[in-house]
Parts: C-alpha cells; structure tokens; sequence
C-alpha cells in the first residue's frame, strides 16, 4: 500500500512508499482510511518544529475515518464495515498521575499514530479498539474526518475554558480550528467575536455564516475598540488564540478583560516575546490545550450529531495521496480551509 513517510529527523524528509499491509493484533482495530485530513502540526512534523514525541520512519496522518476492515482478537463489540473515526493516542502510560486522573492526553509517554506509531495517510491503518468511535450517521466520511479536531476543540473551550452563556468570546485566527471553537463556544451561548487578518477574509466571511456574532479584520480596525465597544469597556471575557500567531498572542493579553480567561489552542511555529507580566497585571486566568481525550470525543460526536457544529463547509479541498505535495502547499498557503487526502493502492 502507499504510504506517506516522515522517513527521518530534520525539515523534510516525506516521501510516498511502498508499505506492507497491515494486520490487527489482540484488541486491535483494522480501518480502511476512507479520508484523511493535514492537520497544522503535520505542516510542523514537515518542517522538523513539533516539540511532540516523534519517532521516524512512521506514516503520517492522524485525523481520519474510514471503516472497519479487520478486528484482532478478543474484539467483539464491532462489526467488519462499521463507520467509524479513531483518537490518536496509540499508546500511553496508564500509571501517571494524568493517566489516572482521565488526562492521558497529557502522559509524558503518549505516543500517538502518526507519530510514533503508523498513521492514516495510507490505505489502513492499525489503532486499539478502544480509542475507536462510531462515526456519526449524519457525517459522510469527508466530514467525519473533522472529529478527531473537533474533539481538540471541545477538550480546549468546554473542558478547559468552561464558556457561559452571555459571555464574550474572542476566536483569534479562522481556520478550521477556529471556526470549530467558534462554533462550540456559539452552542455554549457566548457572543463571539472572530478576528484575523486581510488574507483571511474569504474565512471571516465563512465564521459570520458559521454563527460568528462579528468578524474584525485587525489590520483594518482595532480588535480593542471593537471589543470596548461591546462590552462597555471592559473586554472579552474569553480569548481563544487558535492561530499560533505572536501578534495574535500578544492581543489576546491586551484585549481579554481584567479576570478573564486566556486558551492558548494554535501552535507557533517557535518561541517569541511575550509581555506575561499583564497576566499578572490583569489576573489573567491562562491555560494551554493539546490534543483531546475520551470524554472530549464524546462532547464532539455529540455536537455532530445534534448539528450545533457544522463541518461540511470547512472540508472544501481533496486530494489524492499522490499529490500530497500540492495538497500540503495549499493547506500551508491558506488557499484552502481543511485540505483531505484521499488514500490509493
């Protein structure tokens, strides 16, 4: 099967390969990748920045859907052809103080498809039973690609920033990651604010159709006079900074309100100056996000099958697996939202 590689450390080093297929051990899931999504920290395991467990030569890819191929033994609760979606922790600890308290998402040894071990960006692809979720009936498998991000987003707004209703939210940055936080900050009953730059208008446009209360272009306007103005002046209440943008950082201190709550959900590409003094200054409430967990997936599949998040808009360019190069530009250059791969013999 065809298979594409991070083949070695350093930037670089993908490549497509020939690979053997895989077979299921005990309490194992076999899946037929029906479609695979880039996720941005695919774009930092290209560019040899990602500061998560990282063990070539692996097939990439972790956000996928497909179905059930092949069940190892002692799995008896799933049938050959069911739909289904996978989370991405393969492996972790289970005896740390995160694993036993649920947040094995955060296990100094999670090793994760993709990562450490063999991803979706091939034909199929191999994961434990019980990181397995049925794939909601209402999704097509293009869509279905959008939980394993979703579930990351319910993980950093709902489980982490804990929305109310009537608060002001700010969503820094309208890629697919924001425009899914967005969304499950709308479904919380916030008034949202989504903010980006010039060459984001196309997906600014896309946010106030998603349910975006307003959409503030900051290099034409003041997020902060916006956000003063419709909060009598005291600010958001949450800011939720989904494009790992310094600029976009360095707001998010100025224009969340004294008391209020900072996520940090996107991934910079690198250390950068920070005021955190402000966090100080302000009693700035700040937390970081990665990745996702069981009780997260739930809150997502829910989502979806209640239609409060909508995702078919945000799956708007597929690719064949053998044009994964191209398929990478245009995710990396913002001329696409969530750029699927589509896999081949």
């Amino acid at each position: 099967m065809l298979a594409l590689m991070k083949t070695s450390p350093g930037p670089g080093n993908v490549r497509l390969e020939g690979m053997p297929e895989p077979q299921p051990g005990p309490g194992q899931v076999k899946i037929e990748v029906k479609a695979a999504g880039i996720c941005g920290s695919d774009l930092h395991i290209l560019h040899s920045d990602i500061h998560l467990n990282l063990r070539p030569p692996v097939i990439m890819g972790h956000e996928f859907c497909g179905v059930v191929s092949a069940l190892g033994e002692g799995v008896d609760d799933l049938r050959i052809g069911e739909r289904v979606t996978s989370e991405t922790a393969f492996s972790v600890c289970g005896t740390c103080l995160h694993c036993q308290t649920g947040n094995y998402n955060l296990c100094n040894q999670k090793y994760l498809i993709g990562y450490v071990y063999h991803g979706c960006f091939t034909k199929y692809c191999i994961v434990p039973r019980m990181r397995v979720h049925r794939l909601p009936e209402n999704l097509s498998f293009h869509e279905g690609v959008m939980c394993e991000p979703l579930a990351c987003c319910a993980h950093a707004v709902s489980e982490l920033t804990v929305i109310s209703p009537s608060e002001t939210a700010v969503v820094a940055g309208p890629g697919s990651i924001g425009l899914l936080c967005m969304q499950i900050a709308r479904a919380a009953g916030a008034f949202v604010v989504v903010s980006g730059v010039r060459a984001d208008e196309t997906r600014l446009s896309l946010a106030h159709r998603l349910g975006a209360n307003v959409t503030v272009n900051v290099e034409d306007e003041s997020l902060s006079e916006v956000l003063l103005r419709l909060t009598d002046g005291r600010g958001a209440d949450v800011y939720l900074e989904c494009s790992g943008s310094p600029a976009a950082a360095r707001a998010g201190l100025e224009v969340t309100r004294k008391g209020g709550r900072y996520t940090q959900v996107g991934l910079a590409s690198g250390a950068f100056p920070l005021d955190f003094a402000q966090v100080a200054y302000r009693e700035l409430k700040v937390t970081g996000s990665i990745g996702s967990k069981w009780t997260s997936w739930i809150t997502a599949l829910n989502l979806l099958r209640s239609g409060q998040v909508q995702v078919a808009a945000l799956v708007n360019t597929v690719y064949p697996l053998s044009k994964w190069e191209e398929a990478f530009r245009a995710f990396e250059d913002k001329s696409a939202l969530k750029v699927l791969l589509i896999p081949e013999d």
